[in-house]
């Protein structure tokens, strides 16, 4: 779910590494990129040119939304190239749907290059830059996309969106009448979820809006950008998002996933899921109770570039 989090070891550096001279890709060594934003960018790296061994970047077009900050969940499309095979590894613009990266350095996020490129650019941007190794995979390198120890990457980013950790969920109105044995939801941040005692397991799939959002109802096919809480039936802990902040599932997709029940719910909605329990397990304990809180949804770039 995250082609880029090759996840190294480089402490996080908040430093902003971004030119801001707009419209000059080519310039100072960089590849040459056309395309406007929301578009497949073509990225050109002339024959024969070599990379500094530096971070450079540069803002090819600025945006006017809220800057994004190191720590959030950018919700981006983006391109990857190979400096030295000048091949193309990594692309989102041909999968028809953004990516959602946690912008931290480290486990459980993306490389340094592009922490340190874009922090501080304002959503709505495209952005181009060319990450040494260092800020790159490191001494592992990729071998799976082709990238060696040694090389530099080229990458074309364009920022969509992006969420601040523990961010709220968007107005909403309670539902009133809930059904009774439906498990129990306390709390606006970090909710704790508690399945009553005595309270049959699903048999099948529940989805139970307790407080309805204003915002546009979520498509098959989107990205949405969630919070939630997970437990067992017998109320242990399985997982949750509030400690690092929302995350991005694919919603609707061609990979069926719980989250799919959100298809026609309004952004800003809270929503329980209950699931039953896979095939040969005790119900009992096996079936699962979720608090999910829909944040947002997004499609590709150029949508919003329209």
């Amino acid at each position: 779910m995250r082609p880029l989090a090759r996840l190294l070891g480089p402490a996080l550096v908040t430093g902003l590494l971004v030119a801001c001279s707009g419209g000059g890709s080519g310039e100072d060594g960089l590849p040459t990129v056309t395309g406007e934003y929301g578009a497949k960018p073509a990225v050109r790296v002339e024959k024969g040119s070599k990379p500094s061994g530096k971070l450079a970047s540069e803002v090819l077009s600025r945006g006017d939304g809220p800057k994004v900050r190191a720590g959030d969940l950018l919700v981006a499309d983006y391109l990857g190239k190979n400096f030295r095979s000048r091949k193309v590894f990594d692309n989102s613009y041909d999968r028809g749907a953004p990516a959602a990266f946690p912008l931290k350095a480290g486990p459980g996020g993306v490389i340094s290059g592009w922490v340190k490129s874009l922090a501080g650019v304002p959503v709505g941007s495209r952005v181009l830059l060319v990450a040494p190794p260092k800020d790159g995979y490191g001494k592992a390198g990729n071998a799976q996309a082709g990238i060696q120890a040694s090389d530099s990457l080229v990458f074309v980013v364009d920022l969509i969106a992006s969420y601040r950790s523990g961010q709220a969920l968007p107005k909403s109105t309670p539902v009133e009448g809930l059904p009774a044995g439906l498990p129990k939801v306390e709390g606006e941040q970090d909710p704790k979820v508690t399945v009553p005692e005595g309270a049959d397991p699903p048999t099948k799939p529940r989805t139970t809006v307790i407080a309805t959002g204003t915002g546009p109802k979520v498509g098959p096919g989107r990205l949405g950008i969630v919070q939630y809480t997970a437990v067992s039936w017998d109320n242990k802990p399985l997982a949750s998002t509030w400690q690092d902040g929302p995350q991005g599932v694919p919603v609707g997709g061609q990979q069926p996933s719980p989250f799919d029940l959100l298809v026609g719910l309004p952004v800003g909605s809270r929503v329980v899921l209950e699931l039953p329990a896979q095939p040969g397990t005790d119900a009992a304990t096996g079936s699962v109770a979720v608090v999910v809180d829909i944040l947002g949804q997004h499609g590709p770039a150029k949508e919003k570039a329209t």
